[in-house]
């Protein structure tokens, strides 16, 4: 009998383990980095232990020191949560060997669903539809190429390892197969340790459908309903929701009935996730098993009206699963997005810093979360750090719930990706449902409008400038005050506002992160955040941070043609340039990872390669001079 868990992973996942765990009466362990120090699932769980430096490798990717963390805390159990080692077979061996109970399946069925072409060959062998493709063993950057050529355009390069689009490359142009093939096994090496690739031919318009299986050790095995997770970018989701609006009973009973084959094919035990791509006339095609539980798993939670971890830990006990496949029943719709600290108007980048406001707390929907006030957010990890859950009576329900709960929540600090959300959630595309899996990838090569940086209006500048003066002192609260101009600047536009006692914009009171003031004769209230002379509003579901211009002479900076620098926090993934070397303007010259991205860095102008400050592997800092150019004719 499990009395005491660790929950080997972080932020989220740990959070929502923690709560099942501790409501049926096991106590918790967390274990966490020195970048988590002081972080929620930290000060949840009972007990805590420290199992290394920031980076994954050195710390969540330790076997030896998570099992260390539980003989010294006297833990029975260990649940994986998911990423880090949740699908590592050697892993869950790791533990049954050191008497631990694994919550997961066994070993076996993770290595069987672990490597892509292995996975899919035993599909195929138990009847279950798969995509055409290469899944042979040479894996020669030629034989690949080969293929790739040989199967036809489009389609993707995928690692056999991990999951969450790493290591994964979609081409469409025959002339960028090779460097597909070189930057997938690349990204998997790094993710997963491990450089084997696969090729699929590319589905198009196909939409990503997901059923979740569940299996004990007494021979039951049942599917709750399915998953749509069709609209993501580069390959990771971004929204998700259940049951799917475009799959009718029929569909779901063959999808349902796959599913089951595919965990019964491999002995599965516990929760585990089936994922079929279907094609726009309805056939299904199996893409991979996700041997762990999944980041989305609230959204079957709602419409079932269950707790899957609990279910985790019931079957990890050794008890037969709580219900028949004729007695799970689905209630209304469930729609989940992920709260992503990336600018998404920035080609999505991912944004570090401290959390400065969150208060979740006031939300109307369900909000898993990891984060608080006065935690950094770090390049270690992956930037998803919440999700909102909202479950409706029907799909408009939710989506209206779930649009109000991301504009009156805000999280002041790094940027984040709420005002691109509640925008999706109202596009027409998602509201009738035809966003396919490379819909998102097409409005970003396209520059579509819905992934142009919205600046503030006129009312959120007057209330911007109103908030700033009222808050600054200035005897402000006295009608013998005069007006004023007052300089603000805002995602590089410079305004001067004319403020007045009693202007248009009157504040009325700024009390525990809501400021309250009467515009145009309305009386209104929305979160702001003064920090000296910066401002945080949500304005109309976005965040905005208004500064007064320091009266100090501008920093001449790093933004130079000249001078290549870190877009972010991360570690240096590759350098494709030496030193000396003549660049031409655009070209890649380092690949900087952070948040499980990589991004480049190209030259700003044509010239030479004058210094070369950083090698693969080095961690740099956002702003960090990279490369320095020698310009052509200087």
């Amino acid at each position: 009998m499990i009395t005491k868990l660790l929950i080997a992973n972080r932020a989220e996942i740990a959070c929502r383990v923690i709560r099942t765990a501790r409501r049926l009466g096991y106590r918790t362990v967390a274990v966490f980095s020195d970048a988590d120090a002081d972080a929620p699932h930290v000060r949840q769980a009972d007990e805590a232990v420290r199992i290394g430096p920031p980076p994954a490798a050195e710390s969540y990717l330790k076997i030896d020191a998570i099992l260390e963390a539980a003989r010294r805390t006297g833990a029975d159990a260990v649940h994986p949560g998911y990423g880090f080692l949740s699908e590592n077979a050697a892993f869950a061996q790791a533990c049954l060997d050191a008497g631990l109970v694994f919550v997961g399946p066994p070993p076996a069925a993770i290595v069987a669903m672990a490597d892509k072409a292995r996975a899919k060959r035993r599909m195929a062998e138990a009847g279950v539809p798969c995509v055409p493709g290469y899944l042979g063993e040479d894996q020669s950057d030629t034989r690949l190429a080969d293929e790739a050529r040989r199967l036809g355009l489009p389609l993707l390069v995928k690692a056999t390892a991990g999951g969450g689009g790493r290591g994964m490359r979609l081409v469409r142009d025959a002339g960028h197969i090779e460097a597909a093939i070189e930057g997938a096994r690349r990204e998997a090496i790094s993710a997963f340790g491990d450089g084997t690739l696969i090729l699929e031919r590319l589905v198009e318009g196909g939409r990503h459908i997901e059923v979740q299986v569940f299996a004990d050790t007494h021979g039951h095995v049942i599917h709750l309903g399915e998953r749509d997770c069709s609209t993501q970018r580069r390959r990771q989701k971004v929204i998700e929701e259940a049951p799917s609006p475009s799959i009718g009973a029929a569909m779901r009973e063959a999808m349902g009935r796959d599913a089951v084959a595919a965990a019964r094919a491999v002995g599965y035990v516990g929760a585990g996730t089936v994922e079929f791509i279907v094609e726009p006339g309805g056939a299904h095609h199996f893409l991979e098993m996700n041997t762990r539980l999944q980041v989305e798993h609230p959204v079957t939670e709602c419409i079932t009206g269950l707790d899957l971890v609990e279910w985790q830990l019931r079957v990890a006990d050794g008890e037969p699963l709580p219900m028949t496949q004729e007695q799970v029943r689905l209630d209304g719709h469930a729609i989940e997005v992920r709260l992503y600290a990336e600018d998404p108007y920035a080609n999505f980048a991912p944004q570090t810093g401290a959390v400065l406001h969150w208060r979740p707390g006031r939300s109307v929907v369900r909000v898993d979360h990891g984060i608080v006030e006065g935690q950094q957010i770090t390049p270690f990890y992956d930037a998803m750090v919440g999700k909102f859950i909202a479950h409706g009576r029907d799909r408009a329900d939710a989506i209206r719930r779930l649009r109000a709960a991301l504009a009156d929540t805000p999280l002041f600090g790094p940027r984040h990706n709420a005002r691109f959300l509640i925008d999706l959630l109202g596009h027409e595309a998602f509201r009738r449902a035809t966003i396919t899996t490379v819909t998102l990838d097409d409005w970003a090569a396209r520059g579509d409008p819905i992934l142009l940086r919205t600046p503030p209006d006129d009312a959120a500048w007057a209330l911007a400038a109103a908030a700033m003066a009222w808050a600054g002192g200035r005897g402000w609260r006295s009608d013998s005050v005069q007006a004023f101009d007052l300089t603000l600047e805002c995602d590089g536009a410079r305004r001067t506002q004319r403020v007045a006692p009693q202007g248009e914009v009157q504040i009325r009171m700024w009390h525990d992160g809501l400021l309250h003031f009467v515009q145009d004769g309305v009386e209104r209230h929305t979160p702001a955040l003064r920090c000296g002379r910066v401002l945080h509003l949500l304005w109309n579901g976005a965040t905005f941070v208004f500064s007064e211009p320091s009266a100090a002479p501008a920093s001449l900076g790093t933004a130079h043609p000249t001078r290549s620098v870190a877009p972010v926090a991360g570690v240096i993934a590759k350098v494709a340039v030496r030193p000396g070397e003549v660049v031409a303007a655009g070209q890649a010259l380092v690949c900087v990872e952070a948040m499980k991205m990589e991004m480049w860095v190209t030259a700003g102008a044509a010239g030479t390669v004058a210094e070369l400050r950083v090698a693969a592997g080095d961690q740099v800092a956002s702003g960090a001079l990279l490369v320095r150019i020698h310009p052509e004719g200087a």
